[in-house]
């Protein structure tokens, strides 16, 4: 028997460079699913603990605590139901012998099987010790399924020295596995296991021998100049970059971070420059072109100005970087070119003139063209700002802004750089002399982009901004494309929340209902638009529910609130923290369960008719208690919401608890007398309207 002990596990696949998009992902799938599965089949001793590593040209992982031997397992396995184990005279019969035979116990003494119910027959059961799995063959079967499930984004076919065709990512060259100083015996991709790797393709030569799992990544760092850990070369680039960049900032997406980290094995940052005449372009086009096309970080000053110089991060350490710097000088210089050219050609058009051409762009086959979704853009910017209250001039700008927004599609900057969309457009306009809140608008309209996203600044961008969001969730929702489970391909879901964020935090007096409605009506000449306020409104509600609650406001808080269904939301939060505030009160539970009672009461005599409350009718003292006291609190109540002070509404009524519990304990509410009966409920029916002035605080009964 195989003498059991644990150490650490090393697995690595040395391959052909990995797409740098994926490595990441694919790095972590790899560690993730050998290490998991190995814990499934009981082959590690305690926690599950393991690390990571991918390199362009490698994934790993080492697990600690791995047995070489699983530990002995106990298994009860039913043989066969006792009526067909046993004949009539109780005897074992034949088909009992042959099953114990296949199960390997074939002298297995029958007084010894366990007799019990299988859940419908008495069944023999036998009850063995079952041999752990050994290392290699837990292993060879980890490695047989985990690399199937890899989250490969293309699969390539090659094949091996021995003519067979092989399935992977990319072309694997070795597989290292070492269960502290001992080889397992595996293979993968047709390759057998060893204790070798290689390390950097230029900087290292030849095999490097792996001593002992636990030393990987010192060895390969050491003698292979490679950085194994994903983590540990994505810092180094960082801390490189920041050092190299002195005084001046990174501009340094965590996107860009990652891909660049995913293309070099031994980072080396260099400083480079460009010629200062390109800085009379845009600094957003330079910035994405060097970004996008070399991968290149630029810098900018304190002041957010980008700097002629940019870093690179090398795969290639040397004392004489020159020709790597001037090379990278070299490349990058035509880039810039490209665009200053297209910055320069695309000055020579106004903005204004290229709006007419959008006509030849189709927006939605069903929606018409572009041109026809900024005349659109543009009569709706118009009205929001006549619902808002704003002047003429207000008006013009709103207008002329949502006119101008979308001519920048047509640039060559934007046709060679989509994501500048909206930047290019208010470079243009302030070049053609138009007004600043009308540049600034072609590139805030497009705001909030994504969650956290800042809103537009200006009153001219957060009216087109809404104008923006509403025509195409009208326009696209109308057609029938609403979103679907995880489908949403036109970012319904971000619109919406982009048009409750610009609502809410800007507490801006407009009526939700009425601006659909407005949006809508800028379709009448489309026939396939159906009228989908009713459906957009609840798809906004629920969209505000989890706003909220990512605010930290409790469910029945946000329920409460949004139970009235409000139209209006710039005083939403106020009215979350009134009710927050009330709930804290004594009164509030008595309250909220009362006016649950009452909503109950009402429900129930909906279609009667309401007279109103009539004094003469009432017989008992306490209805007559809570007549009178409503009748002190309600004018309270009507000035504090008048005065949007929700919190003080909300602890007027508190004054009323006593009142309406001695109600409910005296008063039968359906009495015979219909007279009776209409006047209780009139009372309440007022009582409701006040409890419910702020929010259905009903909700907030346990």
């Amino acid at each position: 028997m195989t003498q059991a002990h644990h150490a650490t596990l090393l697995v690595e696949l040395l391959t052909e460079e990995l797409p740098p998009k994926a490595l990441a992902r694919l790095g972590d799938a790899f560690a993730e699913g050998i290490a998991q599965r190995l814990a499934a089949r009981d082959l590690i001793e305690g926690d599950l603990s393991f690390e990571r590593y991918a390199t362009p040209r490698r994934l790993a992982v080492t697990i600690r605590n791995v047995r070489s031997v699983a530990p002995e397992k106990q298994v009860r396995e039913k043989v066969l139901p006792v009526s067909v184990a046993l004949d009539a005279n109780g005897q074992p019969t034949a088909p009992l012998a042959k099953k114990l035979a296949a199960l390997g116990f074939p002298d297995f003494p029958v007084s010894d099987l366990e007799r019990a119910s299988d859940g419908k027959n008495e069944a023999f059961f036998l009850r063995y010790a079952a041999p752990g799995a050994t290392l290699a063959d837990g292993l060879q079967a980890v490695l047989d399924e985990a690399l199937t499930k890899l989250p490969i984004p293309k699969v390539m076919t090659y094949q091996r020295p021995d003519g067979s065709n092989v399935q992977f990512v990319r072309p694997v060259h070795r597989l290292t596995v070492l269960h502290g100083d001992q080889v397992v015996p595996v293979t993968a991709f047709g390759i057998d296991a060893d204790d070798t790797t290689r390390g950097h393709r230029f900087l290292s030569e030849g095999l490097i021998a792996i001593t002992h799992a636990d030393d990987y990544a010192h060895t390969l760092q050491h003698k292979g100049f490679v950085i194994a850990n994903y983590a540990e070369r994505r810092e180094s680039i960082r801390s490189q970059l920041i050092e190299q960049a002195g005084s001046d900032k990174v501009v340094m997406p965590e996107a860009l971070l990652d891909e660049v980290n995913s293309l070099v094995e031994w980072p080396v940052v260099y400083a480079c420059k460009f010629e200062e005449e390109f800085l009379q372009v845009p600094q957003e086009c330079l910035i994405l072109t060097m970004q996008t096309n070399q991968k290149y970080f630029a810098l900018t000053d304190d002041q957010g100005r980008l700097r002629s110089r940019f870093l690179i991060v090398s795969n290639i350490a040397t004392d004489t970087p020159v020709e790597i710097v001037e090379g990278n000088e070299r490349v990058v210089r035509p880039r810039l070119a490209d665009a200053k050219f297209f910055f320069e050609q695309d000055k020579k058009k106004p903005l204004a003139d290229r709006v007419p051409l959008l006509a030849n762009v189709v927006y939605h086959n069903k929606l018409g063209s572009q041109l026809q979704r900024v005349e659109r853009l543009e009569a709706l910017a118009g009205e929001i700002a006549r619902l808002g209250g704003a002047g003429a001039d207000a008006e013009q700008l709103a207008k002329r802004g949502a006119r101008l927004a979308k001519a920048d599609l047509l640039t060559d900057m934007v046709g060679e750089f989509p994501e500048l969309q909206g930047t290019m457009g208010t470079y243009y306009a302030r070049h053609d002399g138009e007004p600043e809140e009308v540049a600034i608008a072609c590139s805030e309209h497009y705001q909030p982009r994504f969650s956290g996203d800042a809103l537009p600044a200006t009153a001219t961008g957060t009216i087109v901004a809404l104008a923006d969001k509403l025509e195409t969730l009208v326009g696209i929702w109308g057609i029938g494309l609403a979103p679907t489970g995880e489908k949403d391909p036109f970012a319904l879901r971000r619109h919406a929340l982009g048009v409750l964020r610009i609502l809410v935090e800007k507490q801006l007096p407009l009526d939700l209902v009425e601006l659909l409605r407005a949006t809508y009506a800028q379709f009448a000449n489309v026939p396939a638009v159906a009228d989908p306020t009713a459906a957009i409104y609840e798809f906004c509600m629920d969209r505000l529910r989890g706003l909220l609650r990512e605010r930290g406001y409790a469910a029945a808080e946000i329920d409460a609130v949004l139970a009235l269904n409000p139209t209006r939301l710039d005083d939403i939060v106020a009215r979350l923290d009134a009710v927050r505030e009330f709930a804290a009160l004594v009164e509030a539970a008595s309250l909220a369960a009362a006016n649950k009672r009452i909503s109950n009461i009402l429900k129930k005599s909906e279609g009667a008719q309401d007279a109103g409350v009539q004094i003469a009718l009432f017989v008992e003292a306490a209805e007559k208690a809570l007549y009178a006291q409503l009748e002190q609190v309600a004018p309270r109540v009507e000035t504090q919401l008048a005065a949007r002070e929700y919190t003080g509404a909300l602890t007027a009524l508190a004054a009323l608890r006593e009142t309406v519990d001695t109600f409910f304990n005296d008063v039968m509410v359906n009495a015979e007398d219909p007279a009776l009966r209409a006047n209780r409920l009139a009372l309440l029916k007022a009582l409701h309207r006040q409890m419910n002035s702020v929010a259905d605080i009903s909700r907030l009964a346990a």
